[in-house]
């Protein structure tokens, strides 16, 4: 039997779990669902989900660079991408580029994001349109997550590849000279990770490990760590 997981959330690790939680709660209007310790979940309107894991450790990426590469981010849509932009600023994000319809900036805990022009959006929050993952080969990488987690390819090309399905986007992101983490090494770290929710954790390991992850030595009686074709490290959970 094929079994996938369903795309739940995606974490972004942070020394300071609050800061960063409460900047993208007054950017976004995203609500707390879960606050502890530890770990922050946010919930937007549409119900996607992320959450931020402390990390005591946490190295910031330096975008652009592949030192301490991002590995994920956020797209953020907005009516009018640079006013969300410089309120972005002010809450205390940092301007790092100008695109054409979008800024990229970076956040409290210095993973970058970007807040893309999309008509039509309205009211105080702005939507999550996808979680954008780094890859030394997108195509590859999409359809690994596709088959992983029951969603479709909608689009491929040379820059790289999404997928799609219950509502929720997958950017991945082609990537020249593409440098891995290796958790829990804090000197190339995992920046973020999915969590992808399963049914049954022995058979979504099996399935995972069929489409070509990797088991690591780490996980609970309710979720358990693997890295995925690219290094990235993601979470089965029950």
């Amino acid at each position: 039997m094929t079994v996938t997981g369903r795309f739940e959330l995606v974490a972004f690790d942070a020394a300071d779990i609050r800061r960063t939680a409460d900047f993208y709660v007054a950017l976004t209007g995203w609500t707390k669902v879960k606050d502890e310790e530890d770990w922050i979940t946010l919930r937007g309107g549409d119900g996607q989900e992320v959450a931020f894991q402390l990390a005591p450790d946490h190295r910031p990426p330096e975008w652009p660079g592949q030192e301490l590469p991002q590995q994920m981010h956020l797209d953020l849509f907005a009516e009018d991408h640079q006013a969300a932009a410089r309120r972005a600023e002010e809450l205390g994000a940092t301007r790092l580029a100008d695109g054409a319809h979008w800024v990229t900036l970076a956040d409290p805990a210095g993973h970058p994001f970007d807040i893309c022009q999309k008509d039509g959006v309205t009211g105080p929050e702005l939507p999550l349109f996808a979680v954008t993952v780094d890859a030394p080969d997108a195509i590859g990488l999409s359809r690994f997550y596709a088959s992983l987690m029951g969603m479709e390819v909608t689009y491929e090309g040379p820059e790289g590849a999404m997928i799609s399905g219950d509502g929720r986007s997958v950017l991945f992101q082609q990537v020249a000279e593409y440098t891995p983490p290796r958790w829990p090494d804090p000197a190339a770290p995992q920046q973020a990770h999915l969590d992808i929710q399963v049914d049954d954790l022995d058979a979504g390991e099996t399935r995972a490990l069929e489409l070509g992850a990797t088991r690591l030595d780490a996980g609970t009686d309710t979720f358990r760590v693997f890295v995925d074709p690219a290094g990235h490290p993601f979470c089965l959970t029950s």
